[in-house]
């Protein structure tokens, strides 16, 4: 009998170890998902998108329960099965490690139920599409957050960011030419105030963080200042180098809303084997020219077509864009890159421009879907030093639009809120 006893409790030992030890990986599976690193999209993911509904608003920088929409395109277009989660973030983009319950009411992860297939068009894709909030997947509390697409079988198949914010202060902005003498021609300077009348701050110099961003891009963004200066409910950042940036040129731009037709900035339309071939005319260096202006939306892009039926989602067409730079530069070897918002941002192997001796040119070929682009060419040296002027130089006029983000953490939370956000448009300076 108590042999019995001694064997029955071995194994009632076994079976909980077992059902521990799969609940630990389990969990490990979870927190590898939670903590995941910004994945890219595969060569048949296109188009992605994660912006406002509202007109004109092309950055996922959005007020606590605004709407906003996620969609991209699979041009394997068999009509798979996707699913997102949503993961909140620090500062730092590392996981906030809340539970579910803390920042989302409903679900974290959910099925993408939204998709559709492309309406004659020579590529065939299926267009996915999702709004937030729903009814499924609302927001809680305002801070940086991550969604991850992921197939069915688990696997993260590409990550974005974006930011929520709750207006409990106010950004003042201004962009004026460097101080610095030596770069009073090619730099633009920002200086900011956050007031604060009616929210409390402890201790502005450890509850209180910031992001300042050129045209929302992150690559170049300038983190964390503190406020050198204190007045009643003012926090003051008046820093003469320290919120300087290379001004850069107006972005290049072309439109292919009408997939057969050449324009200003299309040379012509050839017909491919599979798909039309866009032939954009030949960029020239703009570093030695003098400054023009040349309105355009700081390197977003905009998906439509006069080709279809009203409905740019599934009746543009995707085509092949071949783009050609001369440039006499001596680069020292830094390699060059087309980018913008199409490509995140992102310094990757299919957006880099290869030297061609024979027609001493750089050239790309991008499968992009037709619409209005603004894109730009920037050089990455071996510091992996990004750079926006070596090419196209730069010039204090040029319309660039600045953000800045206010985080706050009070002494004892366990996350990062987004209390504030400004805007500055550098089209006008005092100096």
């Amino acid at each position: 009998m108590l042999f019995l006893v001694k064997l029955n409790s071995e194994r009632n030992y076994m079976k909980v170890f077992k059902y521990t030890f799969l609940a630990l990986i389990i969990v490990s599976t979870l927190k590898i998902h939670s903590q995941a690193r910004d994945v890219l999209e595969p060569i048949n993911i296109k188009t992605v998108i994660l912006k406002p509904l509202a007109a004109n608003r092309y950055a996922p920088q959005m007020r606590m329960g605004e709407t906003f929409i996620l969609a991209f395109d699979d041009l394997e277009a068999n009509q798979k099965e996707y699913y997102y989660k949503i993961e909140h973030c620090d500062f730092n983009w590392n996981s906030s490690n809340l539970s579910d319950r803390e920042f989302i009411n409903g679900y974290s992860e959910d099925r993408i139920r939204n998709y559709e297939s492309s309406f004659n068009t020579l590529q065939f894709y299926t267009h996915y599409s999702i709004t937030f909030p729903n009814s499924q997947t609302s927001f809680k509390i305002s801070g940086n957050y991550k969604i991850l697409v992921l197939d069915d079988n688990n696997n993260i198949i590409f990550t974005r960011k974006f930011v929520l914010y709750d207006s409990k202060v106010s950004v003042g902005i201004t962009i004026n030419r460097s101080r610095d003498l030596a770069y009073f021609d090619t730099k633009q300077y920002v200086d900011f105030v956050i007031n604060h009348p009616n929210f409390l701050v402890n201790n502005p110099s450890a509850e209180i963080k910031t992001v300042l961003m050129q045209n929302n891009d992150w690559n170049t963004a300038i983190k964390d200042l503190k406020a050198q200066y204190y007045r009643g409910s003012q926090l003051i950042y008046k820093y003469v180098n320290e919120t300087n940036f290379w001004a850069g040129n107006e972005f290049r731009y072309f439109d292919s809303k009408g997939v057969r037709d050449a324009n200003n900035e299309i040379a012509r339309v050839d017909v491919g084997p599979n798909l039309y071939h866009t032939i954009l005319y030949t960029d020239e260096e703009r570093i030695d020219l003098p400054y023009s202006l040349n309105p355009d939306i700081n390197g977003n892009f905009v998906v439509r077509t006069i080709d279809g039926n009203d409905n740019s989602d599934i009746d543009a067409d995707y085509t092949w864009v071949f783009f050609y730079l001369e440039s006499f530069e001596n680069l020292n070897d830094k390699k060059v890159y087309i980018n913008g918002s199409f490509s995140n941002w992102k310094i990757h192997d299919d957006f880099e421009m290869k030297y061609n001796s024979k027609s001493n040119l750089y050239e790309a070929i991008l499968l992009m879907k037709q619409g209005f682009y603004n894109y730009q060419y920037v050089t990455v040296g071996a510091d992996n030093t990004i750079s926006n002027s070596d090419i196209d130089g730069s010039f204090h006029l040029t319309e660039n639009d600045y953000t800045l983000l206010v985080y706050y953490r009070p002494f004892g939370s366990r996350y990062d809120q987004v209390i504030g956000i400004g805007h500055g448009k550098s089209d006008k300076f005092l100096n």
